[in-house]
């Protein structure tokens, strides 16, 4: 028997339809969306639905909510990525951020990593796992793969023995921190989604809660070094966003 993939709520589908409608320009940077039952009706969807799907497009910067205004689409609404590569508990920006390590192995590579990674398919690379806490909170997973380890020593001698102590930081931060000049950059994509069970066991969450999910790749000299995946439920801290043309 297949199994059957689980169907995506509403609300994240509901998510993405009004941002790309804002990305065509059906609701332009700084106008007002219609009222509530308007837009259910435009949409072709129930209120509820569509009021939890408004609450995260607030939360992610898209719209602004304003008492007496309504609800207004914000001058430049987040794209798809975030150009500013520093480590999650960078971005996070808390007083308080602690990475928990959750796995430290090498395996072979997933059909992801060999999406985004030049690797051999029978070769090993490294995977982390990584549970970030803000102020004692759990608010991001962390899965991180790199390339193998002669292709991190062609980079920097250093990076493999780095990785291979492991320790309570993301991957992309013990490589910005051996070498705080070596030329990375990256390149992700945003999405929405729920955290499903696993997931939702490593929060203490429902598997249906909402969640932001980050699959980013960073290059040095265009050469991919490391992918990873963040995964953020609602009501985790705001990631900044900077905006380029």
């Amino acid at each position: 028997m297949v199994a059957r993939r689980p169907q995506r709520r509403p609300v994240v589908d509901l998510y993405e339809r009004i941002v790309e409608a804002i990305r065509r320009g059906t609701y332009p940077p700084g106008s007002t969306l219609p009222s509530e039952p308007e837009l259910a009706t435009d949409l072709g969807v129930s209120r509820p639905a569509l009021r939890e799907a408004l609450i995260l497009l607030q939360e992610d910067g898209v719209i602004t909510v304003r008492r007496g205004v309504g609800r207004t689409v914000n001058d430049r609404p987040a794209r798809r990525g975030f150009e500013r590569l520093q480590p999650i508990e960078q971005l996070l920006g808390a007083d308080d951020v602690e990475v928990r390590s959750l796995v430290r192995a090498v395996e072979e590579p997933t059909d992801l990593v060999m999406q985004h990674l030049l690797v051999p398919a029978r070769c090993e690379v490294r995977f982390w796992e990584s549970l970030v806490a803000v102020d004692g909170v759990p608010s991001c997973l962390v899965e991180e793969w790199c390339v193998p380890d002669e292709a991190l020593a062609a980079v920097d001698q250093a990076l493999p023995e780095a990785l291979a102590a492991g320790g309570a930081r993301t991957m992309l931060h013990a490589a910005s921190a051996l070498d705080p000049g070596l030329p990375l950059s990256g390149a992700s994509s945003v999405t929405a989604t729920v955290l499903g069970r696993r997931r939702g066991e490593v929060f203490g969450r429902s598997p249906d809660t909402p969640v932001v999910l980050i699959t980013q790749v960073v290059s040095v000299e265009r050469t991919p070094l490391i992918a990873a995946k963040y995964a953020l439920p609602s009501g985790a801290p705001g990631i900044p966003v900077r905006q380029s043309r």
